[in-house]
């Protein structure tokens, strides 16, 4: 297919709502969102505490927390495979190639990324605000509470970060959804298996739609930092 009327095929199926397009884009979201959903529910506590305490290990765990930002995708993919294969511990549910196998995957790559980012932003604050919170004897649960909602701002950017990072994912996706049509078939999995067929057209439809979705993430991120300024100074 010419590379000039495969550019206007895709502008034409973004632009004219096409049913399949749309379904792609629909259950990537729906994926991306619960999994980053998951992930702040898990790391924003977990990365608060690593933050905010003092305990024996504090150290470990941030290396750990920063190590696993690096994951692997096509590990994680492979491990979760493995435990919900057949064969494994939680075959039993049988959530292989089905939305929630690739929630879960993704769920695994995200949380360290926003439990580390929010190690960062609570252990900043907290050394700020640590003579103040001693004079008033704030307990450990309320401080911590406290550095989380004064971060909020950072904290918005670190759960968009999570999500620029899960909509991208291809590798973990496609070993635990399989790529099914109409049932796991997501924005990247799609534009690897179209290009390799040469449907050019949807591939680029999904590659414009992907990214006008960095271009909106990163603005958002933009318009937050602004606002924290803002805040700052008010």
């Amino acid at each position: 297919m010419d590379l000039g009327h495969a550019i206007i095929g895709a502008f034409g199926l973004v632009l004219s709502g096409d049913p399949d397009l749309t379904e792609i884009i629909g259950l990537s979201l729906s994926v991306t969102l619960s999994a980053v959903i998951a992930a702040c529910v898990i790391g924003l506590p977990l990365g608060a505490a690593v933050g905010a305490f003092r305990f024996p290990g504090r150290t470990v765990c941030a290396v750990i927390l920063n190590a696993f930002m690096g994951l692997p995708p096509v590990v994680v993919g492979l491990v979760v495979y493995l435990m919900l294969s057949a064969s494994g511990p939680l075959g039993v549910l049988g959530l292989l190639y089905t939305p929630t196998a690739m929630v879960i995957a993704q769920t695994i790559l995200v949380t360290p990324i926003v439990a580390a980012l929010t190690r960062q932003v609570v252990e900043d604050l907290n050394a700020e605000y640590a003579e103040q919170f001693a004079s008033l004897g704030v307990s450990p649960l309320a401080r911590a509470g406290a550095l989380l909602w004064d971060g909020r701002y950072s904290l918005l950017t670190v759960a968009l970060a999570g999500f620029g990072r899960a909509i991208a994912e291809v590798g973990a996706v496609i070993i635990v959804g399989g790529n099914i049509n109409h049932v796991t078939r997501v924005m990247t999995t799609t534009i690897a298996l179209e290009t390799s067929k040469g449907n050019l057209e949807l591939a680029l439809a999904l590659g414009v739609v992907l990214l006008t979705i960095a271009l909106i993430v990163n603005a958002m991120v933009m318009a937050v930092r602004a606002l924290a300024a803002r805040a700052a100074y008010a």
